[in-house]
């Protein structure tokens, strides 16, 4: 007996392993195939998404460059085809060498007048006018100098303490250069924009230097009840290379300029800087479809909500002494020949015929507008 239920129970069990499995089963292969389809997936979007996207180095949330990137971001961005990432950075000094240096960023804002500090001081290397190429000539920025009101010249600030702002930041730079070519020697002082006015209101400091295009966000913080205002900075000689005259109006600051009045200042150039990559250089690849993308939707960034500063910027303007990014020049070029014939739709040409009849030089401001109108009738031909 023990022996017959002993095989029988053998029997059962033998025919449960032999017995099918339930549909609910799931076997180990296809969980293996699954695995590896999804490890694919999140490989390709992994590398589709860092093959499309490009930084932009920019400065403080206090100045124009973040703004400027900002607006770049929102306007070139196209999903996974295309993403501008903007870094908040330590200034525009430091822009220019984490754009040399730092892994990871393609393009950063800096100034006209900081490139040639750095090509007369070789601080970067002998070479570092070839290490370097201008994307874009950007805006102008202002230098905004703020003073009590029984300051009126510049001049009275010799000897006294005067905030330049953020260590290796555009305006220590610019500040520090500016008042250098005027002869006045001042004790610098590096705070923040916020601890400078009101070190500015309390007597402590005598002036506070900020760089910014105008309307620079920090004024906001400032009124004329306060007992500061905006001390005028004329041109003279000394200034003419390194910087252009600038006009500071009611407009621009109606809680400290009268209504009908200005207040005279000079200006540096923003510029939009890249490493000098090879052509066969995948970073190379990424600053060109970047530049067809940013160039190609110029007009866009005429139109509000974007900052005002986008008026003056015209991407076929030169920065003397710097090399343009073989792909702006790329892109520059295809819009000169453009699809109609080439004696209509080169933009020298076009320029030309537009000119001033009384033969006088065209300006950069009205180049730019020039550029904008060929754009526009460019479109046409299509």
């Amino acid at each position: 007996m023990r022996i017959a239920l002993a095989l029988g129970l053998c029997l059962i069990g033998f025919a449960a392993m032999a017995a099918p499995r339930a549909k609910t089963d799931k076997p180990e292969l296809p969980q293996v195939e699954t695995s590896t389809q999804s490890q694919n997936l999140r490989e390709n979007y992994r590398s589709r998404l860092n093959e499309n996207v490009v930084t932009i180095m920019a400065a403080s949330p206090s100045e124009t460059d973040l703004s400027i990137a900002t607006d770049i971001a929102q306007v070139v961005d196209d999903g996974d085809n295309l993403r501008v990432l903007p870094i908040v950075g330590r200034g525009v000094a430091q822009n220019v060498k984490d754009v040399l240096f730092m892994r990871g960023v393609d393009m950063g804002i800096t100034q006209a007048n900081v490139l040639k500090h750095y090509a007369k001081t070789g601080e970067l290397g002998a070479n570092f006018i070839d290490q370097v190429v201008y994307v874009a000539k950007l805006f102008n920025e202002e230098v905004h100098v703020v003073v009590r009101s029984d300051v009126t010249d510049i001049k009275q600030l010799k000897g006294k303490v005067v905030n330049l702002g953020a260590p290796g930041s555009g305006t220590a730079i610019t500040g520090h250069l500016l008042l250098d070519d005027l002869g006045i020697t001042v004790q610098e002082s590096h705070l923040n924009d916020a601890d400078a006015i009101e070190k500015l209101k309390s007597g402590g400091i005598a002036a506070a230097v900020f760089m910014a295009g105008k309307p620079a966000p920090v004024m906001d913080w400032l009124k004329g009840s306060d007992g500061l205002k905006l001390l005028a900075l004329p041109y003279t000689k000394e200034l003419e290379d390194a910087y252009y005259p600038a006009t500071l109006t009611h407009d621009d600051y109606p809680e400290l300029i009268a209504k009908g009045q200005s207040v005279d200042s000079v200006s540096v150039c923003a510029v939009l800087i890249a490493f000098n990559w090879s052509r066969d250089n995948v970073r190379y690849r990424k600053v060109a479809k970047f530049v067809d993308a940013f160039f190609g939707k110029f007009d866009e960034f005429q139109k509000p909500p974007r900052h005002p500063k986008w008026r003056e910027v015209n991407f076929a303007a030169t920065l003397e002494g710097w090399h343009r990014s073989p792909a702006s020049q790329a892109w520059i070029d295809r819009a000169k020949q453009g699809p109609a014939t080439a004696s209509r739709s080169n933009f020298d040409t076009f320029l030309a015929q537009n000119a001033p009849s009384n033969g006088t030089q065209v300006s950069d401001g009205q180049r730019a507008e020039l550029f904008k109108a060929f754009l526009e009738w460019n479109k046409t031909q299509h």
